[in-house]
């Protein structure tokens, strides 16, 4: 995620949807990549990015500049996807068909390099559906994003410990899980 100047923060808090047009699309890969991780639907990652622009867009004006901005949008994203997940669980026991297609913004050039693209991200989708979506959201924002567990603490909203916790039953997860497709 690229940084996005001061003035053009303050421009699109005001109104001016060409400074706003500049943030959307300088994070909504971002977003996207962050929700579709966490939903593991792109359909869901899709909703879940239109959801999280509404909520940026009507809240730029309050934005105060006291964490960064990649802090807050990665926090309205995680929190937009888990809530997502969260309805989504209510409304159906549970989802037997993933789409884990997943958008990126430069085409890999060989057709080898675009199956091995596909086979990795098969992978960690199927990795991260083992998850629930708050261990998701930590697994994520952790090894995928590189966020400090300060930083997954603030985006969060969370204590650190929780953090912790929450990471350690994910790697035991992902283990026991490896350990059943093994053996």
């Amino acid at each position: 995620m690229q940084d996005i100047p001061r003035d053009i923060l303050i421009r699109a808090s005001r109104g001016n949807i060409e400074a706003f047009e500049h943030i959307y699309k300088a994070v909504s890969g971002f977003v996207y990549n962050v929700a579709l991780r966490i939903t593991n639907s792109s359909h869901d990652a899709e909703e879940v990015t239109q959801d999280v622009f509404m909520k940026v867009y009507r809240s730029l004006p309050g934005f105060q500049f006291r964490s960064s901005l990649r802090t807050w949008i990665y926090r309205i994203t995680v929190n937009t996807a888990l809530n997502s997940c969260k309805k989504a669980i209510k409304e159906t026991s549970r989802r037997g068909d993933y789409d884990t297609a997943v958008r990126t913004q430069s085409a890999p050039e060989t057709a080898d390099a675009r199956a091995t693209q596909a086979d990795h991200e098969r992978a960690v989708a199927s990795l991260l559906s083992a998850l629930n979506p708050d261990q998701r959201a930590c697994v994520v924002l952790r090894e995928i994003e590189g966020f400090s567990y300060k930083q997954i603490s603030e985006a969060l909203k969370i204590n650190i410990n929780t953090v912790r916790s929450r990471l350690k039953r994910a790697r035991e997860t992902l283990l026991a899980s490896r350990k059943s497709e093994v053996g």
